[in-house]
């Protein structure tokens, strides 16, 4: 983070930005962290393509990795929203999602999203993790 990206000690930029894209990763607002779409990559950013299990299980590293930089895990997500290419998809989709999203607890939308390019899907997430108080 910069200070640039710093609104507050509260409001900041989550994670590298993408120098051709107007958003972060994630921002934290308060309690909440809010995660902009994410799509598979793997740990070094590469796509990865594969059938809609392999890609739906890789998103949701993808936004582990994200959430991780603030302490937070899958557990921690409230919410999600998935667009997929092609809503034929749906029962592999959501069945890979409940073996990748464990025991979360949380509100879901499932969509189909021809904005959806080169990736079968994209998730984007709010989470609740409180600010650790102040020492």
């Amino acid at each position: 983070m910069n200070d640039s990206t710093k609104k507050s000690d509260t409001h900041y930029a989550i994670g590298k930005k993408n120098p051709n894209l107007p958003f972060h990763p994630a921002v934290r607002a308060g309690d909440y962290i809010f995660v902009s779409g994410q799509v598979p990559k793997d740990e070094n950013n590469n796509m990865i393509t594969g059938t809609i299990e392999e890609e739906t299980l890789a998103t949701l590293k993808t936004i582990e990795r994200v959430i991780a930089h603030e302490g937070a895990t899958l557990s921690d997500v409230v919410r999600i929203t998935t667009y997929l290419e092609d809503t034929r998809d749906f029962g592999r989709y959501n069945r890979a999602f409940l073996e990748g999203i464990g025991d979360a607890v949380l509100a879901r939308t499932t969509v189909e999203a021809r904005a959806v390019i080169n990736t079968k899907i994209e998730m984007d997430a709010i989470v609740y993790k409180p600010l650790a108080p102040k020492a």
